[in-house]
Formats: structure tokens, C-alpha cells, sequence
């Protein structure tokens, strides 16, 4: 019996210090490409962002001049990120991470890069649950459709304009598809309804002043 007992406590310390050195292991493994991951995440989000403001139209860290907003314009109540390219300290375009929240299949995830006057720069879908091959046309790689945004604004088109043309409005809609492209089209309406209104406010606040946007924001 004494023999049995011995034999299991060693068995238990040799499992535990396996457990030890294995946790130790995917300590120091995740420390050592903690810094690569962090970069990649980096180079990941800039690759979006340059899809739609080139890298030469602003000279500041863009990925890190953000800001976090909440109004419902934007198609959430949780915080929504604004990125702010700037050249020489001066505003050049906002990049809002809007949501259209009543997609065919949920959230369709947008970034929507508007010029400091109000014109779009570009459109891209970063993520959404949309039916491939009918839905998935809002996608860059996949159609031209996005890029039809590029230079609108609020007055272009008029309000009116702003649908899909089975609405009436000035924007194409897809084949057996026409609330995914119908809900985008009305999402990035908002977003620049949004940014219309708070222009001077997305720029002037630096990031520890983002809890004061969104309460100014929200109650707009």
C-alpha cells in the first residue's frame, strides 16, 4: 500500500511540474511574439485604412489618432472608432467603423472614410454574414459596387437619391438581393448624416476626451 501511495505522489509531481513547465512555456512563448502579433494587428488595420485614404494624403500615426463615439447614426449604442488622418496637424478625412445593424444575415461592419468637407474618400465592408454569391456583392473584392461611393456627399445625391434605385434612389441593387445592398447604401447615409453634425467635435477632442463626445453625441 505504501508502495501504491509513492508511486502516485511521484506520478502527481511529475504531472505537475509537466503542468508548470507547459504554462511556463506558452508564458514566455506568447511574451516573445507578443510584439510581432501586435504588429501584424497594426499592418492589418493600416491595410484597411490605406484602401481608402492613401498613405500619402496624411502624415500622422492614423492608426493610433482615434477616438471612440456613441449615436445611434452610427447603427450602434455601443462605442463606435473613428479613425482621423491628418497632414501637418491639419484634418484631412475620418474613417468611422458605422454598422449597418439590419443586414440580410445580422451587422454588416463598414468603414467609412469621409473628407474633412463632407465627400466620401471610400467605402469598404470589413465583415458580414451576408449570402455568398447573391449578398456578398458589397464586398470589394468581389464587385465594383463599393466604389461607387467614392466623391458622394449629402448633396450628392439628394436625400432622395440616397436608396437603392428599386427605391427610387441613384444606387444599384443586386440580383435576388436587395436589402444587403439597401441597408449599406442607408447606413452610409447616416454616417455622414452623423459626421455632417459633429465634424469640428471629431476633430477638436483628443482621446481622452472621447467619453465627452459620446455623451455629447448621444444626446443628439
Amino acid at each position: 500500500m505504501n508502495a501504491l501511495i509513492r508511486n502516485m505522489v511521484i506520478s502527481a509531481t511529475i504531472l505537475g511540474l509537466f503542468a508548470v513547465l507547459g504554462t511556463g512555456m506558452v508564458s514566455y512563448t506568447y511574451q516573445m511574439t507578443k510584439p510581432q502579433i501586435k504588429e501584424n494587428e497594426r499592418q492589418a488595420i493600416l491595410k484597411n485604412l490605406h484602401a481608402i485614404i492613401s498613405p500619402k494624403e496624411h502624415n500622422n500615426p492614423i492608426e493610433q489618432d482615434t477616438i471612440e463615439v456613441i449615436d445611434p447614426l452610427l447603427g450602434s449604442n455601443k462605442p463606435i472608432k473613428i479613425y482621423r488622418a491628418r497632414m501637418d496637424k491639419l484634418p484631412v478625412a475620418a474613417i468611422i467603423n458605422s454598422i449597418a445593424p439590419d443586414g440580410y444575415g445580422g451587422n454588416i461592419y463598414l468603414l467609412v472614410a469621409i473628407r474633412y468637407n463632407g465627400t466620401l474618400a471610400g467605402v469598404r465592408v470589413v465583415s458580414h454574414h451576408e449570402t455568398p454569391g447573391l449578398g456578398d456583392g458589397i464586398e470589394a473584392e468581389r464587385s465594383n459596387w463599393v466604389f461607387a461611393f467614392k466623391g458622394r456627399s449629402l448633396s450628392n445625391p439628394t436625400d432622395r437619391g440616397w436608396g437603392v434605385k428599386k427605391d427610387g434612389g441613384e444606387f444599384d441593387q443586386f440580383t435576388g438581393a436587395t436589402i444587403t445592398p439597401r441597408v449599406v447604401v442607408k447606413a452610409i447615409y447616416k454616417t455622414l448624416k452623423y459626421y455632417s453634425q459633429h465634424r469640428d467635435a471629431i476633430f477638436a477632442h483628443t482621446e481622452k476626451h472621447a467619453s465627452k463626445i459620446e455623451v455629447e453625441t448621444n444626446h443628439e
